[in-house]
């Protein structure tokens, strides 16, 4: 709590005091107790608080989901707006270890609202709290729907504001395609809260099991996916970081020229796998560096031709350290071809137009882009406006003229944050060459050796 910052405190504060204030006020009605059935309650209740203790991470900060989404909309239909509450409020014991007090205290109160709001939903859509009857389908639908969206809605806003002042989580950490699908997986578990209060007129508890055994291996499949995902990227991480260390100004630019081809692949549609593809692209498009003398690489001057080959010869160097990665998938091509040109003077197949990788197309943009507006040994950084009017000079020769076109879209959008001024290198660090290869307006110049 003492490290919050004050605002994510006045809000904390004031979500445990709402809470606080609907249990309190519920509990002070004459007989409050007799509204709720207790054994289902219980049994509700202990559901929530399993589901909850093992809930599959995200990929945004500070953030997991479980499928006790489903428990909480069975008790609103089971055991009303009260006993969703409380079967909410399991949360504050949630036995997930290394749980802050204060995440307890949280989730206990949002759930505790949304379980309210959901049981007034349901009742004012003409929900009637119990065991639902075969006369009620398909009649409670439209009630139950009303608890969802409210349940849903409520706790979607709830988390997103503290994550907002908590951890500053915005638009480049979470897109709009992943808040589709996050509420459209939490909507999916929700459904099965329906099938649980159907199921228990007949066989009761057991209905828990029957519902979300399967849920709960579909839910241990998901988290293993997201460490896979995590293990991917921490592998993408070390191979960037080994690239980075030879060249001091050019730490960031990994992760900026993957940040600008989603960007791109982003606007012209491109697919979630696809863009994770493209994503893991922009990180080790520079991969094949490791494969290039390192005083080539810091060399001051003019290139010999010798010297100018083992440059061109990265992208195929690349290719060959990361051929045995399987999940990267198309981004290899990206990683192969992010040199060729548009007019097929580029490097190293000399391919040009459509014959290019879509991947390689997006790249080369990206790449040039970030060179551009980054700091180099030789020049400080050029503005966005200078660096996209050298990209639209060269759209046609050097770039894909629809690519081009895209990333200003995307840019005149979503806009770019520069990379902060770099400071003077320390003395052990290792600069620069004088001449960046990805850097269009200032290009490598060679010289003959005869």
């Amino acid at each position: 709590m003492r490290e919050l910052p004050w605002p994510a405190k006045v809000y904390f504060v004031a979500l445990i005091g709402t809470a606080g204030f609907l249990l309190a006020r519920s509990v002070t009605v004459p007989r409050w107790y007799d509204q709720v059935e207790w054994s289902s309650l219980i049994v509700l209740a202990l559901l929530f608080l399993v589901c909850e203790s093992v809930p599959t991470l995200l990929n945004v900060p500070q953030a997991a989901v479980s499928v006790s989404y489903s428990a909480a909309l069975a008790a609103v239909v089971l055991v009303g707006p009260l006993g969703a509450a409380l079967v909410g409020l399991m949360a504050v014991v949630s036995v997930r270890p290394g749980l802050p007090v204060v995440k307890r205290l949280f989730n206990g109160a949002q759930f505790v609202i949304c379980g309210y709001a959901a049981g007034w939903a349901f009742a004012l859509a003409g929900g009637t709290v119990g065991l639902p009857k075969i006369t009620d389908f398909p009649g409670i639908i439209v009630p139950y729907g009303a608890a969802t969206a409210a349940f849903v809605g409520i706790n979607f806003v709830l988390t997103a504001i503290i994550l907002l002042l908590v951890a500053g989580v915005g638009k480049n950490q979470v897109s709009l395609r992943g808040i589709v699908q996050f509420l459209g997986s939490i909507v999916g578990y929700a459904t099965f809260g329906l099938l649980i209060a159907g199921l228990w007129a007949t066989v009761q508890s057991i209905s828990t099991v029957l519902v979300l055994l399967p849920l709960f291996v579909a839910r241990w499949a998901l988290g293993h996916y997201h460490a896979e995902q995590r293990s991917y990227d921490a592998t993408i991480a070390a191979l960037c970081q080994a690239v980075e260390t030879k060249d001091y100004y050019t730490r960031g630019h990994c992760t900026r020229v993957s940040a600008a081809s989603s960007m791109i692949a982003e606007e012209i549609g491109m697919g979630t796998e696809r863009l994770r593809a493209i994503r893991y692209a922009g990180m080790l498009h520079d991969v094949g560096k490791l494969g290039v003398p390192t005083k080539v690489l810091q060399k001051d001057g003019d290139l010999t031709e010798e010297e100018f080959a083992a440059i061109q010869l990265h992208p195929m160097r690349g290719l060959e350290i990361v051929r045995g990665i399987d999940f990267l998938d198309e981004a290899f091509a990206g990683i192969m071809h992010h040199h060729e040109r548009h007019d097929g003077k580029g490097y190293p197949m000399g391919l040009a137009g459509s014959e290019i990788p879509e991947f390689a197309r997006i790249i080369a943009v990206a790449d040039a882009f970030d060179s551009m507006t980054s700091d180099r040994a030789y020049r400080k950084a050029k503005s966005v406006d200078v660096a996209v009017a050298e990209l639209r000079k060269n759209a046609g020769t050097q770039f894909d003229p629809v690519m081009v076109g895209t990333f200003i879209k995307a840019l005149s959008r979503d806009g770019w944050n520069p990379p902060e001024a770099v400071p003077a290198p320390p003395d052990d660090a290792v600069e620069t060459t004088a001449k960046d290869h990805d850097d269009p307006t200032t290009p490598i110049q060679v010289v003959s050796e005869r």
